[in-house]
């Protein structure tokens, strides 16, 4: 039986933390790979993110990754596209329809 997953409603079986943390890694591939990529907004999108963001799931005091990741949609599809990333394309569409 395949797992039903609800998004938008109710996230059930959608683990957009997780989701977010892929696209952060994902980002960080690409900067390692093309260091040009990480221009100044890049620098200043880093500043939002915890360092250990993996472990980072909106905790009191702490800087929620899947919103910085969603509010920023946009600018990172356009990153991976410049870049012709496809595998950070593909994880920025599947966080994008599920949970942004």
């Amino acid at each position: 039986m395949e797992e039903i997953r609800d998004r938008y409603v109710t996230y059930e079986n959608i683990e957009c933390y997780d989701n977010a943390v892929t696209v952060l890694d994902a980002m960080n591939e690409l900067f390692e790979l093309k260091p040009e990529s990480k221009n100044a907004f890049w620098l200043r999108f880093e500043n939002y993110i915890p360092e250990d963001y993996r472990g980072s799931y909106a905790k009191e005091g702490q800087s929620d990754i899947l919103y910085h990741v969603c509010s920023n949609v946009f600018y990172i599809h356009d990153l991976f596209d410049e870049y012709e990333f496809s595998k950070g394309s593909d994880l920025l569409n599947q966080i994008e329809f599920e949970c942004c």
